[in-house]
């Protein structure tokens, strides 16, 4: 196992409450070991106007192979009628760390 096998997966969500959700959710799927949750400030734009708004994102820690279903199962749950999400690929991990995520997921 190398860092390469593992993924952050990112998305962000309006309300505290979808964040916990949406976290507990893929935790208890098994399709992410760890899921953490931060309160930010996003500007976007959308149907063509700048918007601001606080959002929650959430972070996650997951198998590259479990990727599509993550993706998916963010996708089922997710409020937004265009969620973002995606991920990047964690160059280096601590291995009994990876070995975790590899148990989890």
């Amino acid at each position: 196992m190398n860092g390469e096998d593992f993924l952050a997966v990112v998305t962000t969500v309006g309300s505290r409450a979808e964040a916990r959700s949406l976290a507990r959710g893929l935790v208890q799927r098994g399709l992410a070991a760890c899921a953490q949750i931060s309160e930010i400030e996003s500007f976007y734009t959308w149907q063509g106007q700048v918007q601001n708004d606080p959002e929650h994102r959430i972070l996650l820690k997951t198998r590259r192979a479990r990727y599509r279903e993550v993706e998916a199962a963010i996708r089922e749950m997710h409020s937004y009628d265009l969620p973002a999400i995606h991920a990047y690929a964690l160059a280096e991990v601590y291995g009994p760390y990876g070995e975790w995520i590899a148990a989890c997921t």
